[in-house]
C-alpha cells in the first residue's frame, strides 16, 4: 500500500479532509414528523345484515373501491326505503326518524358512479314500478279534475249571461264548482330519488311525495347549491328541517301554502375531499347545525394499488339484494302513518350504556368536545341506524318486532366508526391546507421510493385533482423542507435563453429504505 511519502503530502492531506458530507452531500438529520394523521377504521361490513353486507363486500371487491363507499350507500338506500315510514321510540317521548345524511369523501377516479349504479339500481326499478302502478289512479284524477274545471267554466259562462234574477244563484253555483275543481289534486308521479336539486325544488318534491324524498349523488354538487349557487345566499332551511322532521312550509306558485308535518329527507353523497373544506366555510353551515347532521366517511383511496382481476359480484348476491331491497321498499311505499319501532329491554340497556359514554366525552377535555355539535347528535344517529338495520334484518315484518340488543350493538359499532371519521373531517376543516398537501406528497415519495426528483416529475406523478397547477406544490414542498423530509439542490448556472431547469430535490433516505435481501 502507498505511503504518505509516496503519494505526496499535499494529496494525502486532501484525503484527510474528505468527510461523508463532501462525498455524498450533507448528512440528514432525523426529520420532524408532520402532524399525525389518524388511523381511521374501515367500514364494519359485518355489522350489516347478511344480504346487505354481502352486496357491500361484493361491490367493493369488483369495483376495487373502499367498502366505506358502498357501505354508506347501503345505509342510504335502506333509509330511502324506510324514511318517513318508520320512527324509533328510544325512551319516553324520544323518537328518531330513520332518514340519514351520509357523505363519503373520495378523490376522482374511484369509480363512484359505478358503485352508485349498483347500489341504487333496485330503488330505481321500484320507482319505475310505482309509476306504472299509479298510472290508472293518476289518469282518473286528471280526467276528474279536467271535467270539474270544464263544469266550473261552463257554470261561470252561464252565470255571466243569465238574467238578473238568476245571476246571483248561478254565480254561487259557479263559485262552488270552481272551489271543488280547485281542491281536486292530481297525484304526482312517484319518485324515490332526486339528484342535485335546489332547495325550492326539494320543497316541491316533499310536497308532492308525501313528505319523503332522497337525494343521492356521486358528484356532491348539492353543497354548492346549498351555499347559494343560484340564489346568491345560503339556503339550508329545508335540509335542516328535512333531517330533524320539523314541520316545513312550502309555497308553490299558483297554489296555497302547504305544510309538511314531518318531512323526511335522506341524503347519500360521494364528494371530493376538498368539498369538505368548502362546506366548512359556508356561512351558517356550522352555526345552524347542517354540518352536524351528516355522518362522514373519509376512507383511503385504492387508486394505484387496485387488483386488476378482482372477484366479480355474484348473480346470487345481486339477486338477493334486488329482491330484498325491492320488497322492503314496496312494502313501505304506501304507508302514511310511520311505524313505531321499539327497543327490547336488552337493546335499551345497550343504548343507555352508549349514551353514558357519549356524555362522558362531551365535557371540557373530553375526546368529543372538539365536535360537540356533531357528537350531540351521535346517539340519535345510532338509534336511526339501529332502526334501519332492524328493518333490513326483518324486511317482511320488522315493524311488528322490537329492536334486539345485537342490532343495537351493531348500530353502536357503526356509530364508533362514524365518530372516528367525523373527528378527522372536522380536524381537516380547520387545518392548514399545506399539511394535507405535504402528507400527500410525502406518501407519494415513500410509495415510489424516490431518492431524488424534479418538481416537474413530482407534479406529473401526482393527481391533477389535488394539484391542478405546478405552483400548488410550493406550500407542500416548503413545509416538507422545513421538516427535513426534502432538500432542494442549488440551481445550476443558466446557459442560453431556454426554459430554466425544473428545481431538483433530494429526499430523506428514510423515504426509500434499502430493500430487504431475499
Amino acid at each position: 500500500m502507498s505511503t504518505p511519502n509516496e503519494l505526496g503530502s499535499d494529496l494525502w492531506e486532501g484525503f484527510n479532509d474528505l468527510t461523508p458530507e463532501t462525498i455524498t452531500g450533507p448528512t440528514w438529520d432525523e426529520p420532524v414528523p408532520l402532524s399525525a394523521r389518524r388511523q381511521l377504521p374501515a367500514f364494519p361490513v359485518h355489522a350489516l345484515p347478511a344480504w346487505l353486507g354481502d352486496m357491500v363486500a361484493g361491490v367493493a371487491e369488483e369495483t376495487q373501491t373502499p367498502a366505506d363507499l358502498a357501505g354508506c350507500l347501503a345505509l342510504g338506500v335502506i333509509a330511502t326505503a324506510a324514511g318517513g315510514r318508520a320512527t324509533v321510540c328510544v325512551r319516553g317521548h324520544w323518537r328518531e326518524p330513520v332518514n340519514l345524511y351520509t357523505a363519503v369523501a373520495l378523490p376522482p377516479g374511484n369509480r363512484k358512479s359505478a358503485v352508485f349504479a349498483l347500489m341504487t339500481g333496485p330503488l330505481l326499478a321500484v320507482e319505475k314500478t310505482l309509476v306504472e302502478l299509479s298510472g290508472p289512479v293518476r289518469a282518473e284524477a286528471e280526467t276528474t279534475a279536467r271535467l270539474a274545471k270544464a263544469a266550473a267554466d261552463k257554470a261561470a259562462q252561464k252565470a255571466a249571461g243569465a238574467e238578473p234574477g238568476l245571476r246571483d244563484q248561478l254565480t254561487a253555483e259557479a263559485v262552488q264548482l270552481a272551489q271543488q275543481a280547485d281542491e281536486l289534486a292530481v297525484p304526482a308521479k312517484p319518485q324515490l330519488i332526486a339528484d342535485d336539486v335546489t332547495p325550492e325544488s326539494l320543497a316541491t318534491l316533499l310536497a308532492e311525495q308525501g313528505g319523503r324524498i332522497s337525494v343521492m349523488s356521486a358528484e356532491g354538487e348539492i353543497f354548492d347549491i346549498i351555499a347559494g349557487r343560484y340564489s346568491g345566499a345560503p339556503n339550508m332551511g329545508v335540509f335542516l328541517k328535512g333531517h330533524a322532521g320539523d314541520m316545513a312550509r312550502v309555497n308553490r306558485q299558483g297554489r296555497d301554502p302547504q305544510h309538511i308535518e314531518a318531512p323526511a329527507v335522506t341524503m347519500a353523497l360521494a364528494i371530493q375531499p376538498e368539498v369538505l373544506d368548502s362546506i366548512g366555510r359556508v356561512k351558517g353551515a356550522d352555526g345552524r347545525g347542517l354540518l352536524a347532521r351528516f355522518l362522514y366517511a373519509k376512507p383511503l383511496s385504492l387508486v394505484g394499488s387496485r387488483n386488476l382481476t378482482p372477484d366479480l359480484l355474484s348473480e346470487e348476491t345481486t339477486a338477493a339484494y334486488t329482491r330484498t331491497l325491492g320488497g322492503l321498499t314496496m312494502a313501505l311505499a304506501d304507508w302514511t302513518d310511520p311505524a313505531v319501532l321499539t327497543l327490547s329491554p336488552e337493546a335499551d340497556t345497550v343504548m343507555l350504556a352508549y349514551q353514558k359514554v357519549t356524555e362522558s366525552r362531551l365535557g371540557k377535555g373530553g375526546t368529543l368536545a372538539p365536535v360537540v355539535k356533531w357528537a350531540s347528535k351521535r346517539d340519535g344517529a345510532v338509534a336511526r341506524i339501529a332502526g334501519l338495520l332492524h328493518l333490513a334484518a326483518h324486511p317482511d315484518n320488522g315493524w311488528t318486532l322490537p329492536i334486539e340488543a345485537a342490532t343495537m350493538a351493531a348500530a353502536t359499532e357503526l356509530g364508533d366508526y362514524f365518530t372516528a371519521h367525523a373527528l378527522e373531517v372536522f380536524d381537516a376543516m380547520g387545518a392548514d391546507p399545506a399539511q394535507e398537501a405535504a402528507h400527500q406528497v410525502l406518501a407519494h415519495l415513500k410509495d415510489q421510493r424516490l431518492t431524488g426528483f424534479t418538481k416537474r416529475e413530482l407534479f406529473r406523478g401526482l393527481s391533477r385533482g389535488d394539484f391542478p397547477a405546478m405552483a400548488d406544490l410550493d406550500p407542500a414542498l416548503t413545509l416538507l423542507e422545513e421538516h427535513g423530509w426534502v432538500r432542494q439542490q442549488p440551481q445550476p448556472p443558466r446557459s442560453g435563453r431556454g426554459r430554466p431547469p425544473s428545481p431538483r430535490y433530494d429526499s430523506h433516505p428514510s423515504t426509500a429504505p434499502p430493500l430487504a435481501s431475499a
